[in-house]
């Protein structure tokens, strides 16, 4: 039963010093991209940007038809427009001081270093018991 109890504690230990590895390689893997890809290969995201803004949205070709045979729109449909018109400025306004690359490296740092801190503790505390365990039996 001890034997048993001290096999599943030795598969426990190094799974989790497993996983905490796991998670600082990760980490370190994604800020390590992230930092070539800002300072050393600086069009690796310039495709971002270009479809990170909204082009203006056409009209339904329906309504340009009518329009291509003189008819007017009815007030309903000018009310939607003006509605949209206005949603569609205040998206602009919204969007216009956000660089989405930015934001995005932003995002990656802050997943990246939350994998490492807590990927290391979880790796140095499981790998210290298993070296202390190590010692101890042998």
């Amino acid at each position: 039963m001890v034997e048993q109890r001290s096999w599943i504690r030795s598969l426990y230990l190094y799974l989790a010093a497993l996983f905490g590895l796991v998670l600082l390689s990760i980490g370190g893997i994604r800020l390590l991209d992230m930092g070539l890809r800002a300072w050393i290969f600086t069009e690796a995201d310039s495709e971002r940007r270009i479809y990170a803004f909204q082009p203006p949205m056409p009209p339904p070709a329906e309504r340009l038809e009518r329009f291509t045979g003189g008819e007017e729109l009815t007030e309903e449909e000018r009310a939607m427009v003006r509605q949209w018109l206005e949603e569609y400025r205040s998206w602009r306004e919204r969007s216009a001081g956000i660089d989405p690359v930015t934001a995005d490296r932003h995002r990656t740092a802050a997943s990246s270093l939350a994998m490492i801190l807590l990927g290391l503790p979880l790796y140095l505390y499981h790998w210290r018991l298993i070296r202390h365990e190590a010692a101890r039996n042998g």
